[in-house]
């Protein structure tokens, strides 16, 4: 989900509560004042279904029930991978006041977003109804165009991750027949995988061919592609999983129900039991870089952490 990693779309998994953005313009604040709070979230940033980072754009991206949004990242320290202050945002952003239903969603590669779920029933749209099928945009979500699908699927989950050559590898969880999809042509065509009641889904982008999802039964992995799944018998049961990239050596991180952050070193090694979330996780994303960050929505918003959940960094904060 990141290289760029992308997101964790996750459903319909309970709003955030809204508030009001304040910023305070003044003197710079003395060697003893408190650090600034994080920007308040607005209204309509609500219903989290993803997360991710674009290391190539320098943004940080929330996919929700109303809209992609930016949120600024200044507050963390330049080993993040996505941070960048050239034209930077001070609170939550909706790009291009757009109110789609993303459901499913991911950074792609560097400058490519693609996403799933629905237009606002009450603002004009040139993409299809009742379902977005899978859509694509260059431009940091400020416009989408359809791929394949339009109109017929609602993917609940996204990944991608790239293939020998200039294709990338798609995984799609369709919500509407509980099954994966799989596209090796960067979703313009697919084909049928297992059908699995997933949570969430994660593929490793130095294999593309292995893929895990969490479920009810426990955290399951195929090595075919996503075809056949079969129990990881070692692993902790998560509700959320997300694979790292090159720079952090590939493993997976997840979190379990009770926000408790577990990760591994290599795809292969044992799990290691780090900090939690506050209150049940919402969605999660491996973002890397030359430290392991990810990023989480939880109780108190959007966070951030680059030691596996030992401290976060409150990015946008949710009234409770």
């Amino acid at each position: 989900m990141i290289s760029p990693r992308r997101t964790r779309q996750l459903g319909c998994a309970g709003a955030l509560a809204t508030g009001v953005a304040i910023l305070l313009a003044g003197c710079a604040p003395g060697p003893d004042a408190a650090p600034a709070a994080p920007p308040a979230a607005a209204d309509g940033f609500e219903h989290i279904h993803g997360l991710g980072a674009d290391a190539g754009s320098g943004k940080t991206f929330v996919a929700t029930h109303q809209g992609v949004w930016l949120i600024p990242t200044d507050a963390l320290p330049s080993s993040y991978p996505a941070r960048s202050s050239v034209g930077g945002i001070s609170q939550p952003t909706r790009v291009a006041n757009r109110r789609l239903d993303v459901m499913g969603f991911t950074v792609a590669a560097p400058g490519l977003l693609l996403a799933s779920g629905h237009p606002a029933p009450d603002q004009p749209s040139d993409l299809a109804l009742p379902n977005l099928g899978l859509i694509s945009s260059t431009d940091a979500a400020e416009n989408w165009t359809r791929l394949s699908l339009a109109g017929k699927t609602d993917f609940h989950d996204l990944d991608a991750v790239p293939l020998p050559g200039d294709n990338l590898r798609v995984y799609g969880y369709d919500s509407g027949t509980g099954t994966l999809v799989i596209s090796d042509d960067s979703g313009a065509t697919w084909s049928t995988g297992e059908t699995v009641p997933l949570r969430d889904l994660a593929a490793n982008p130095a294999n593309p061919d292995q893929v895990f999802a969490t479920t009810a039964e426990g955290l399951v992995g195929s090595s075919d592609a996503g075809r056949t799944f079969s129990l990881e018998p070692d692993a902790p049961t998560l509700l959320l999983i997300d694979v790292g990239d090159a720079q952090t050596g590939g493993g997976l991180v997840g979190i379990d129900p009770a926000g408790v952050v577990w990760h591994q070193g290599s795809a292969a090694g044992p799990w290691v039991k780090g900090g939690r979330t506050e209150g049940a996780p919402i969605a999660l994303s491996y973002v890397g870089g030359s430290v392991p960050w990810i990023l989480a929505a939880d109780n108190r918003g959007v966070v951030a952490s680059d030691d596996f959940g030992a401290t976060w960094t409150v990015l946008v904060s949710v009234k409770a």
